[in-house]
């Protein structure tokens, strides 16, 4: 009986899953249509952004030369009536107003464009998801549709699944805070300050004090260039784009730089055997590795040295992160992961490695230090992509 009922449940699910599968090839056609619209429009205003800066080039050589034929007419009064005068500032005054006008077409059009090219990133995904999710509907239908004797083992590893989906939502989430909370406490105040200085100047230009404007001006180009500093670094932490222009080396050789500025942990950054490089995805977990190795070296080890040690070889990479902190029993720290505590840093590691097909290993002893060696195997055909 109690396989009787499975079996009905799984016909049912079934049947759920082939509808859903075709509401997914939907989805899939719908969002590639979409696609198509947007790549077009894509098209015709990269163009017309083509087409604008022309412009704006020739206008900015146009409004030159008006202003230099203003300066002439106004400094030599002896030649030049005071008609000739208005003339070449009217003249100038009209050049300077198409000028301004082109550029801010030419701001809305980029602006357009960057909007556009983000949907079309955004629309890639969920093609990419839709067909993702389509095959992995298909093979559970395979797995459903044979042997009944395989439903536990099915079932087991879908639970599993489940519990590395919802590790994975939720250290997403606990990303998006911490996101959050360094556009809070970093832009979003410094934008708010410049705000409130360019009110103070604007009444300042009133009151014709511009000695105190110009300090002001000045202060202000400060907090600007800090709050476009602390965007950046805000970028770098969620991607960093030397990962795709100069590989993961130099990437990591610059963070653990900035990091040891930063912090006043001296790093000792070291790399055995030939870099090459990996995979795209591959290059981004190995960063984001060493990133989260480093930041639980910050936070809990208390430790005044650190070594980052990168070991390429034919069939694997291997990345060892160390400190002389104050270290801790591991047997306290797998029993804790066990029962689900915290930790999420050492958890996260591990996981992003045994996603990858690898394994990490913990070594530690109180006031001894902490080693995490975390072992990569890289196969022929990732090394052909």
């Amino acid at each position: 009986m109690q396989f009787d009922a499975i079996d009905k449940v799984i016909k049912n699910a079934i049947g759920v899953m082939e509808s859903s599968k075709y509401q997914m090839f939907e989805i899939c056609e719908s969002a590639r249509s979409e696609w198509e619209a947007l790549n077009k429009e894509l098209h015709q205003v990269m163009d017309e952004v083509s087409r604008t800066i022309d412009q704006v080039d020739k206008l900015e050589v146009e409004y030159k030369r008006s202003r230099i034929r203003l300066t002439e007419v106004s400094r030599d009064f002896h030649r030049f009536k005071e008609e000739d005068i208005r003339v070449a500032y009217e003249a100038a005054t009209q050049m300077q107003l198409q000028l301004i006008m082109a550029r801010e077409k030419e701001h809305h059009l980029r602006a357009r464009r960057d909007e556009l090219q983000k949907r079309i990133r955004n629309v890639d995904k969920t093609v990419e998801r839709a067909e993702a999710l389509v095959g992995q509907m298909n093979v559970v239908l395979k797995y459903l549709s044979g042997d009944l004797n395989q439903v536990t083992r099915i079932l087991e590893s879908a639970k599993n699944r489940q519990l590395i989906g919802l590790k994975i939502i939720l250290a997403q989430e606990e990303e998006r805070k911490r996101i959050a909370r360094e556009i809070h406490d970093g832009p979003a105040q410094a934008m708010a300050n410049m705000v409130l200085r360019s009110e103070i100047a604007e009444r300042m230009l009133d009151r014709q004090e511009y000695a105190t404007v110009k300090e002001e001006l000045s202060d202000l180009k400060g907090a600007v260039r800090f709050g476009l500093e602390e965007v950046r670094k805000i970028i770098f932490n969620l991607r960093p784009m030397a990962l795709d222009d100069l590989g993961l080396m130099p990437t990591l050789r610059k963070y653990v730089q900035d990091f040891e500025d930063r912090t006043r942990i001296h790093i000792r950054f070291e790399v055995i055997g030939v870099e090459t490089r990996l995979p795209s995805a591959m290059e981004v977990a190995v960063f984001r590795l060493v990133q989260e190795g480093l930041a639980n070296v910050l936070k809990h080890s208390k430790a005044s040295h650190a070594g980052i040690e990168i070991t390429y070889q034919r069939q694997m990479v291997k990345v060892v992160v160390k400190d002389n902190g104050v270290g801790f029993s591991v047997d306290k720290l797998e029993a804790m992961i066990a029962r689900g505590n915290s930790h999420f840093g050492i958890m996260g590691m591990r996981e992003r490695v045994e996603l990858l097909g690898g394994r990490m290993d913990i070594e530690s002893e109180p006031n001894a230090g902490a080693k995490l060696t975390m072992i990569i195997p890289i196969s022929l055909e990732q090394r052909e992509e």
